[in-house]
């Protein structure tokens, strides 16, 4: 379809001045080089920071109160700072309380850090701004980076694995890949599923691939309304906050390198094909009503031959086998590598702060040409003008190279070994079966460019008015801007007369946010208010340009005009959105918390009636360790209660609200005539949508206790979705199948707890573990609410399997009992060596109508990790432990790999240690039906893909002291570290992690693609 509509839709949400936007930029730009000398300090002071047991405190911050000016411990918690006699030093660590030392006229003092209430100090990520933890009333969670920077991961997802409870992510297979990401649970049917992404204060559209981790200071993680809210419609689903590395004020430049290289094998086990005794053997088998006598097929009978059940493609001219035993399977694999190398230099002066850094990944798969490469570059830079005034630009730019094709990994599994991919003159032979599946390396060798490059910067002003203390104006202007080309040709394509096309996608968004903030403190109230309004803007274009029937392909993609027929698509769309918000954060005694959003969302997309939706939040937080009653519990160092209720919306897809057009050939003029084309209305609008609507509630508590050893939070929430953005089934009489609506209600809810206990904290030996635990259920309340049977109860959808009280991802199929033996009563049409299906109504037939019976569900039951983390002077040892459970009934996938002889069947090879059944094998697991006639249903059959996944350990050593004196360096630590080491499940197949491209869990199939274990070492410097 052409996505040619009138934008008129767009138009309805106000649209930002480009020009004034970049008169503005260029303005603040402009006042980037105004600095403002300071005078000099009387006296030098050298200092040293340690804890209170006389271990230095690198990276500790040291800073004249009042003022910006300010420096940063080295390795050995060294500083040297001027100041004046009276002035007051205020050093801050990060897991240590602030400490002020007023200075004297002694030159050397030393500084004793004592350790803080864990995390209860901890400056957190929330949207538009920053907030004390111990002052959060939402669910707000931060990622460990730090436990996990030695894992090789090339993709941010795979950091996020297992790391915070709620944050589902599963696994990528692919080279560079971005594993399915969600938070706690679906909570709609056809809205948008999309977790919002926020780097540096700015929606992320792109691929978490461009993104380089090494440039990630901190990820954290927004999961309820009360959190997510400021961000709207966009933030159904729950946002992730990514912030980039910046420099410091008054540091010395800092030199960070880091070098990695890893092995990367397949967690595949015996899923290889089978080798020329193994596929020979199986065809036997496939055979067997041949290969062994009646009555019971156990005896081998002497008289058979297996050439004379071979397909001719592995037989020879004189109907022997061919000689050949080809590695198929060997020959498009390859180990996998990693290898990536970091560089960055940061530091600041009382004025400016810079980070400069960048990458090389380059990574190759398990599959020849399953290959990524990325190039990156970052810039984060910024100036204070005026001590009140800060103006900043936050950059990146990646440059992906993802070039070549891979032979396909489905046909490389089919191929029998007996059959070769070239002939005698090296030459590929298109179809090596003489069948319609073709030769697996014509998707190899091919002309293969395939780039992306992506940029991304927010330029910003920030401004702390000096003539009204507490306010304070940020500007945001964010950009993203995609520009891909796919160039490609193959000679085999096109029925082998050769095809080639080229193809140019560009996609730019803008992002631009105002944000005044207000905060003060007057006696036991602390208020701050924030007002927001901003705009968004998205296009995207696309052209692509196609030739076939090539006399000669020897300019590849460069020529197009040398095809016979020629061919050429376009695309483009637009959209926009508009919001506003205001959050007031109040607390009254330092135990008291309030928090309340209202935030107005207007999207292109929706209807004419409904472009906008308003959504309020209310949250509330109380303290309890501060008050009086609880001083006498020594146990307990820090309680806090907290729950919140709000709305969040979710947006549809742009143009399911208006009726769409298409260009198609319509008429004919005259017998033989040419085709005219036509366009006609592909889709009925609807001027009602509006938005979904989800009401949710979260309470949570968070606590630390035994002098801060253990810490943890415990949440429960409950989210009830209204007004479902789903496409409904309308009689055809209309010209339509569907129509986009709102109907329905979904139910979401669930626990999570995340709790984290130091074992041993000694000077030379810690030892401390984190355990994350987390369930979700959903449940389909409603949906179009109407009974078409007059009895009271609402009608499911079972053509969609939706049905009411039952999750979202419910199995309403049929239940199994065994596979049918040699002599076993069997349901007509049912042969020998086919599943057993349970006849529910015992009427000797099987029908989808009166069979099927609900089974269990697809979602898991709860998931839960371990991280622990061993030190011992300079070595320090990290495991870490995930697993995803099913419950009774629950985490279930298809899992069927039946088989059924036939002309393909018997000539296609198959993975090894499959358990069919056959006489000789009475308890195989899986169907083998050799009779001829398919069986009448050929059922799903659903395995339990619990698992507990060692995903991974660490070992690390700094080197001492001494030697970094020598080196001149703050630390250098040497590592190696392993992922995926190794997987308990009883799920057979590929990884029970691992779905393909249309949500699938890939059992034991063709074509399924292997999760990789890796092996890396490492080394970090830091000058």
């Amino acid at each position: 379809m052409k996505k040619t509509e009138n934008f008129k839709n767009s138009r309805n949400i106000p649209q930002l001045s480009i020009n004034r936007v970049v008169a503005m930029i260029l303005f603040s730009a402009c006042l980037f080089a105004w600095p403002i000398l300071l005078a000099a300090q009387d006296k030098t002071i050298h200092g040293r920071v340690t804890t209170e047991r006389n271990d230095p405190v690198p990276g500790a911050s040291v800073v004249l109160k009042g003022t910006n000016k300010g420096q940063v411990t080295n390795g050995n918690g060294e500083f040297v700072i001027t100041a004046t006699k009276g002035a007051v030093l205020v050093i801050s660590s990060i897991g240590y309380a602030n400490k002020e030392i007023t200075v004297e006229d002694d030159t050397r003092i030393n500084v004793q850090l004592s350790p803080a209430a864990k995390d209860v100090g901890e400056i957190v990520v929330v949207g538009y701004g920053t907030q004390k933890k111990k002052d959060l009333t939402g669910a707000v969670a931060s990622v460990n980076l730090e436990s996990l920077r030695e894992a090789p991961n090339t993709n941010i997802g795979q950091f996020l694995q297992g790391t915070v409870p709620g944050l589902n992510v599963g696994i990528a297979t692919v080279a560079g890949g971005t594993p399915p990401i969600s938070i706690r649970g679906r909570v709609t049917l056809n809205g948008n599923q999309n977790v919002l992404m926020i780097l540096d204060g700015i929606q992320y559209t792109g691929s978490l691939s461009y993104i380089n981790p090494d440039d990630i200071a901190t990820i954290d993680v927004l999961k309820d309304a009360s959190s997510t809210a400021v961000y709207g419609a966009q933030a159904a689903n729950g946002v992730i906050l990514i912030t980039s590395r910046k420099g410091k004020i008054n540091q010395q430049p800092r030199i960070a390198f880091s070098t990695s290289y890893t092995s990367q094998y397949p967690t595949i086990g015996k899923l290889k094909p089978y080798d020329r005794e193994g596929y020979l053997n199986y065809l036997k088998e496939a055979f067997y009503d041949k290969a062994y006598l009646a009555p019971d097929y156990t005896t081998p009978n002497p008289d058979f031959k297996i050439e004379d059940v071979a397909d001719n493609s592995i037989r020879n001219g004189q109907g022997g086998l061919l000689p050949n035993n080809y590695d198929w399977f060997g020959e498009g694999t390859n180990t996998g590598t990693i290898s990536e190398t970091n560089l960055s230099i940061s530091g600041g002066g009382d004025r400016v702060t810079y980070l400069v850094s960048g990458s090389l990944v380059d990574q190759k798969g398990f599959i020849v040409n399953d290959k990524f490469k990325r190039k990156s570059i970052r810039a984060n830079i910024e100036t204070r003008p005026l001590s009140w005034w800060k103006v900043g630009l936050l950059s990146s730019a990646a440059f992906i190279n993802q070039d070549g094709a891979e032979p396909s990994f489905g046909s490389l599994q089919r191929m029998t070994p007996l059959i070769v991919p070239y002939d005698t003159a090296g030459k590929l032979i298109p179809f090596p079966m003489n069948t319609l599946e073709p030769n697996p390396f014509t998707t190899y060798h091919v002309d293969d460019y395939d780039r992306t490059n992506y940029f991304f910067a927010n330029i910003y002003t920030d401004i702390d008015f000096p003539f009204l203390e507490g306010l304070n104006y940020r500007m945001n202007f964010g950009n993203n801007y995609r520009l891909s080309k796919h160039f490609f040709s193959s000679i085999y394509d096109a029925g082998q007369t050769g095809r080639a096309y080229k193809e140019f996608q560009d996609y730019y968004d803008y992002t631009f946010d105002n944000i005044l903030t207000y905060s003060k403190k007057f006696g036991d109230h602390d208020i701050t208010a924030t007002l927001l309004y901003g705009a968004v803007g998205r296009k995207f274009n696309s052209t692509f340009s196609e030739a076939r029937g090539f006399p000669r392909l020897t300019l590849s993609y460069n020529n197009l005009s040398q095809g016979t027929n020629q061919f050429a698509q376009s695309d483009a769309w637009e959209e926009n959105l508009a919001y506003q918000m205001a959050r007031v954060n109040y607390k009254f005694k330092d135990r008291y918390l309030l928090t309340a959003i209202l935030r107005r969302d207007g999207f292109s997309g929706f209807a004419k009636n409904y472009k906008y939706g308003t959504f309020p939040v209310l949250a509330l937080g109380w303290i309890l360790s501060e008050e009086n009653f609880m001083k006498g519990i020594p146990a307990i160092d820090y309680l806090k209660l907290r729950a919140g209720y709000g709305i969040n919306g979710n947006q549809t897809s742009r143009y399911t609200s208006i009726a769409r057009v298409t260009t198609n050939a319509a008429y004919v003029f005259g017998d033989g005539g040419t085709t005219a084309f036509g366009q006609q209305v592909s889709s009925l609008g609807n001027d009602n949508l509006k938005w979904e609507r989800t009401k949710g509630l979260n309470i949570g508590v968070d606590f630390n206790a035994f002098n801060n050893r253990l810490t943890g939070t415990l949440d429960y929430y409950r989210n009830n979705t209204y007004d479902l953005l789903y496409s409904v089934a309308i009689p055809n009489v209309t010209g339509f199948g569907s129509i986009t609506t709102n109907l329905g209600q979904i139910r979401n809810s669930g626990f999570e707890t995340s709790l984290t206990y130091n074992i041993i904290d000694k000077k030379d030996f810690k030892w401390s573990a984190t355990a994350n635990f987390s369930t979700n259920k959903n449940q389909i309340i409603t949906l179009t609410g109407m009974d078409a049977n007059k009895d009271g109860k609402e009608d499911d959808l079972v053509s969609s399997s939706l049905f009411i009280g039952k999750s979202i991802k419910a199995i309403y199929d049929y239940q199994l009992d065994g596979i049918y033996q040699l002599n076993d009563p069997r349901i007509p049409g049912f042969p020998v060596g086919s599943v057993r299906i349970v006849d529910q109504n015992k009427d000797n037939d099987i029908t989808q109508q009166s069979d099927r019976v609900f089974l269990g569900r697809q979602e898991p039951a709860y998931r839960v990790s371990l991280f622990q983390n061993f030190s011992y002077k300079a070595f320090t040892v990290s495991l870490f432990l995930n697993s995803v459970q099913g419950g009774r009934n629950g985490y279930l996938g298809n899992n069927n790999p039946s088989f059924f002889r036939e002309d393909n069947s018997i000539r296609v090879n198959n993975l090894q240690g499959i358990d069919f059944w056959s006489p000789g094998n009475p308890t195989g697991k899986y169907p083998r039906n050799i009779s001829g006639s398919r069986a009448k249903i050929e059922p799903s059959m659903y395995q339990d893909r619990s698992f507990v996944r060692l995903q991974d350990v660490s070992i690390s050593y700094n080197l001492a002291t001494s030697l970094l004196k020598k080196f001149k360096a703050q630390s250098i630590n040497l590592y190696v570290s392993g992922k995926n080491l190794y997987t308990w499940t009883n799920w057979e197949g590929w990884d029970p992690e691992a779905n393909d491209n249309d949500g699938n869990p890939m059992g034991l199939v063709i074509g399924g693609r292997p999760v990789l274990r890796g092996f890396t070492v490492g080394l970090n410097i830091v000058y």
